[in-house]
């Protein structure tokens, strides 16, 4: 059962839950930078296998796999996990690939534009009424993205591939009637033959890099920091607002910036500039129309 908002409407499990999520994400390219001599492809198979040991573990203590019982009794809810299956994959895969590459900047770009896609989601799919504030920090996000487009004669596929995936997740995982540890589970469940199937047939082919002390207990460790960023994450999903959440995802992106900017040094030309300042303007009108309405809301 869903618990009940305190008084200001806030749910402060489900907001802390979140906020905890975001900023293990934001810091995560400092551990994925360590495995940057294993290919992301294999790096994200050990991220679906220890995260599904993991995982189980959990269960066991947690009294079971009755959820296995559930799926087996409603198909409907089996293929929507499907489709949260595929788009984790897809968004770890690509997520992993731009930092052990050197685009941590384009994917910090991603998941500043996601808030504004769930924004987008919740009018487009969730029939919820955008207010004229957020429909322009949308067209400033817009015109951010143009500029780049314009400036560089490409599409930013990068971000808009990691800002899609990702809001479409939590939008189809808010609408799955299922827990969040049992949803993620079941994830984990559904990827783990193919990444199994691959890791196997790596090792066959003597190309694995699943070798060497260092090397072996970073890949185990990729349970941990999978599983538990995505489990808060998906508690806070369910217990929050769409826009509540869309909001809180700011802290992730802040920090995956700071880090690839004053860390990792990457090139930080003017036409980013303009457009990341696009965004953040974007992002700006959006949350000062957020607090309004919780104003309001508070009475």
């Amino acid at each position: 059962m869903k618990p009940v908002a305190p008084a200001d409407g806030l749910d402060r499990g489900g907001f802390l839950a979140a906020f905890t999520a975001f900023v293990m994400w934001g810091v995560s390219p400092l551990y994925w930078k360590l495995l940057a001599g294993v290919p992301a492809l294999e790096t994200v198979a050990h991220r679906v296998v220890w995260s599904l040991v993991l995982l189980a573990l959990v269960m066991l203590w947690r009294g079971g796999f009755g959820v296995l019982r559930t799926l087996a009794a409603q198909p409907r809810l089996l293929l929507l996990l499907l489709g949260t299956t595929a788009l984790t994959a897809a968004n770890w895969l690509l997520f992993v690939w731009a930092i052990i590459e050197g685009h941590v900047l384009e994917a910090s770009l991603g998941y500043f534009i996601s808030p504004l896609i769930n924004v987008l989601l919740a009018g487009f799919v969730l029939r919820e009424r955008l207010r004229p504030w957020q429909w322009l920090a949308v067209a400033l996000a817009c015109c951010g993205v143009l500029w780049r487009v314009w400036h560089l004669g490409t599409l930013p596929w990068i971000p808009l591939a990691l800002a899609i995936t990702f809001s479409l997740y939590g939008l189809l995982r808010k609408r799955a009637p299922i827990g969040a540890l049992d949803g993620l589970f079941v994830e984990t469940l559904l990827a783990a033959p193919v990444a199994l199937a691959w890791l196997a047939w790596l090792q066959v082919q003597g190309s694995g890099h699943f070798a060497g002390a260092g090397t072996i207990a970073a890949l185990v460790a990729t349970g941990v920091a999978t599983a538990l960023p995505l489990f808060l994450y998906t508690v806070g999903a369910r217990r929050l607002r769409y826009t509540t959440l869309g909001f809180i995802q700011y802290v992730g992106p802040t920090l995956q910036f700071g880090l690839a900017v004053f860390a990792f040094g990457e090139a930080f030309s003017h036409v980013a500039l303009v457009g990341f300042v696009f965004i953040w303007a974007g992002l700006a009108v959006f949350s000062l129309d957020a607090l309004r309405q919780a104003r309001r809301a508070g009475g």
